[in-house]
């Protein structure tokens, strides 16, 4: 089948029509929109549609119902918005159909997973020689992460896990904090660990493990720590907490899902001190890198203990190349995900990177100032871009009423969360795209909610 000029020219005017949208359209689709989208309830087609028309057909009936969340004023979680070098990366992969998993599949995707492997260790000052594998999100990085500390941790016991199984395995503790992100659960339930049988360390008022009231840990232990608390933004004290920690023989693992990008800050990184003393981390490529989606890194200091988890042997897989990528994902066929974190970092270098970082973090305190002066409670310490806020008459209703005002007028969304037993607000900047005339209009939406 030939190039279908056509159909692609359709295609790259259906995106510059919605990128051209941003400033205009609603940041969350209205009703009328999403009950369009029923259209596509159809019965099993019987016979094939012309390419260009079922393309059209979803550009007609679902871009209208795409909530913006690559938009500057999209704040309720704390994902980021695509880079263009990222998405036109990710559209010449697709055309290459590349399958990520051996070198002799996909050349480049091999080659640009370990150039991205050693700049990324470069700039956020961790081994050299660690381990990295490209997975689809923080939960997956996760549990990459967590399988690699638990196989090493039964090889240091002389228990082979892959061979005698869970059944009789030897017990393993797991101390997470009382903050704990819900991926880290799922990764560990995942894993066959429930959550009864975690142990929590008890939080300050930032959410921060309080060290000194850490349960004691041994050799059969794994210790999860955050680099930015999903609320606040708070990290924990990495310094102390790994000391403890290898003096008993026990693995830490760092949920950096995107306070672990803070290292390439300038004027924020000293706040990741200790990181790198940790023996794995999961970071998500799709918030503040800035990524397309289905990009996380799992990072492991051990090489041998994520290979030993993760290789998968037959006769009919090549084993040529540096790097052979499925030695370090649970995935064997899987899309090239390297490609577009390494256009991500080529394009922004370390000092571009580090000034997205600190652009977010400085539109946060900003805005967190004007929130304050407008009649809210700003309930965390501002120190990334994480704004966790209330009324100052703590009126949760009234709140919610606000709130749904500003969402419902189509010009910025913040999403609820639960902080200090209080229903509250949260604000997250991770995108590129925010700018400070996007914070001008979602803050004239709030007061205009209030009014």
């Amino acid at each position: 089948m030939r190039f279908n000029e056509k159909l692609f020219n359709y295609v790259l005017e259906a995106a510059k029509e919605f990128e051209n949208g941003f400033d205009d359209n609603p940041v969350v689709p209205g009703i009328d929109a999403v009950k369009n989208i029923d259209q596509f309830d159809e019965p099993t087609p019987t016979t094939g549609t012309d390419a260009l028309d079922v393309i059209k057909m979803l550009h007609e009936i679902g871009t209208p119902a795409t909530t913006l969340s690559r938009s500057g004023r999209f704040f309720g979680f704390v994902v980021g918005g695509t880079l263009p070098v990222a998405q036109a990366s990710s559209w010449l992969t697709t055309a290459w159909d590349q399958n990520a998993a051996l070198t002799m599949l996909g050349y480049t995707a091999a080659k640009l997973e370990q150039v991205s492997r050693k700049w990324i260790l470069d700039m956020l000052d961790l081994p050299p020689d660690a381990a990295m594998g490209f997975v689809s999100g923080a939960t997956m990085a996760g549990f990459t992460a967590l399988t690699s500390a638990r196989q090493k941790l039964y090889k240091n016991m002389g228990y082979d896990l892959r061979k005698s199984g869970l059944k009789n395995a030897p017990d393993l503790r797991v101390i997470v904090s009382a903050d704990i992100h819900t991926t880290n659960i799922a990764a560990l339930n995942y894993m066959g660990i429930g959550r009864d049988e975690l142990e929590f360390a008890p939080v300050d008022a930032q959410g921060k493990i309080i060290t000194e009231e850490l349960p004691a840990m041994d050799d059969r232990t794994i210790v999860i720590i955050q680099a930015g608390n999903i609320n606040s933004g708070a990290f924990d004290d990495f310094t102390k907490i790994c000391g403890l920690a290898r003096r008993a023989g026990a693995w830490v693992h760092v949920d950096g899902a995107f306070g672990g990008w803070i290292k390439v800050s300038k004027t924020r990184g000293k706040m990741a001190k200790g990181m790198e003393l940790a023996d794995s981390w999961s970071i998500d490529c799709h918030k503040w890198l800035n990524v397309p989606y289905d990009s996380a890194i799992a990072i492991c200091r051990d090489r041998s203990a994520m290979m030993e988890a993760f290789t998968i042997s037959a006769s009919y897989l090549l084993t040529d190349g540096e790097r052979i990528p499925n030695n370090f994902t649970p995935e064997l066929s899987r899309r090239a995900r390297g490609i577009d974190v390494w256009a991500a970092l080529k394009y922004l270098g370390r000092d571009g990177f580090g000034e997205l970082i600190d652009r977010c973090c400085d539109y946060a305190n900003w805005f967190a100032g004007e929130l304050s002066r407008t009649g809210f409670t700003i309930m965390n310490d501002v120190v990334i871009n994480q704004v966790v806020f209330c009324l100052n008459d703590n009126d949760d209703e009234r709140l919610k009423r606000i709130m749904d005002k500003v969402a419902a007028s189509g010009k910025a969304w913040f999403g609820p969360t639960r902080w200090r037993e209080r229903n509250v607000y949260r604000m997250s900047i991770s995108s590129h795209e925010t700018t400070q005339a996007d914070l001008d209009v979602a803050l004239a939406a709030i007061k205009e909610a209030m009014d």
